[in-house]
């Protein structure tokens, strides 16, 4: 299979990573479980597409929480900043750049589901064989993967408003308006909320994720 993963994320750092989350449990804690899930999700697109990785990349990981950490774990990856007003513009920028490279499947992921697999990843992939668009949905509404095997027709998504709880069923209209076969993937919940971060810690043991979760839980009581 000639597949690549493209993992679209943020630095994180306290105020700007996982705010909604940080609200509940404070920035710094918010951080900390962002670079927790940032980690894993890295670990586990390496494990599936080996050093065909690439990173679009908000922010300045050299004031992230496991900044060091994090550059370690991107040594063999591309990674480049993200460009664009919105955030349909800056996903439609990185898919553009890697069309721009070889061909094969892309599969784009966030960094708000540590709790993906290998065999989830490799799933979209090779629903995305042929020429269809493969969706992950989320259950908040949104979407966590978005697999094209021409990556420049990631462009629709310019126009579909991000981060609601219609995305999914947006971005599915608009890939379909552009004539592309849309496929349904497995779905997963990204974390979000207190409640999101519990269950998805849960899902996910032994994993950065995890025991990040678990020690702040420690600290909380």
């Amino acid at each position: 299979m000639n597949a690549r993963v493209l993992v679209m994320a943020k630095a994180p750092v306290p105020g700007l990573a996982k705010t909604r989350l940080g609200v509940a449990i404070g920035m710094e804690a918010a951080a900390d479980l962002a670079a927790a899930a940032l980690l894993d999700t890295l670990a586990t697109c390496r494990r599936a597409f080996g050093e065909d990785c690439h990173l679009a990349i908000d922010g300045d990981l050299g004031v992230a929480r496991r900044g060091c950490e994090i550059t370690d774990a991107l040594a063999t990856w591309t990674v480049f900043a993200q460009h664009g007003a919105t955030f349909g513009e800056r996903l439609a920028h990185a898919h553009g750049r890697l069309a721009a490279g070889s061909p094969g499947v892309v599969v784009q992921i966030g960094m708000d589901t540590p709790q993906v697999t290998v065999s989830d990843l490799r799933l979209a992939a090779g629903l995305a064989e042929g020429g269809a668009a493969v969706l992950g949905p989320a259950l908040d509404g949104g979407w966590w993967a978005l697999a094209l095997e021409h990556a420049e027709r990631a462009a629709v998504l310019c126009g579909v408003p991000m981060s609601t709880q219609g995305t999914y069923a947006a971005t599915w209209s608009a890939l379909a308006a552009a004539g592309l076969e849309v496929r349904e993937t497995c779905a997963h919940l990204d974390v979000d909320t207190v409640e999101d971060a519990a269950l998805v810690a849960g899902a996910a043991p032994n994993t950065r994720f995890g025991d990040t979760w678990l020690a702040l839980a420690a600290v909380a009581r």
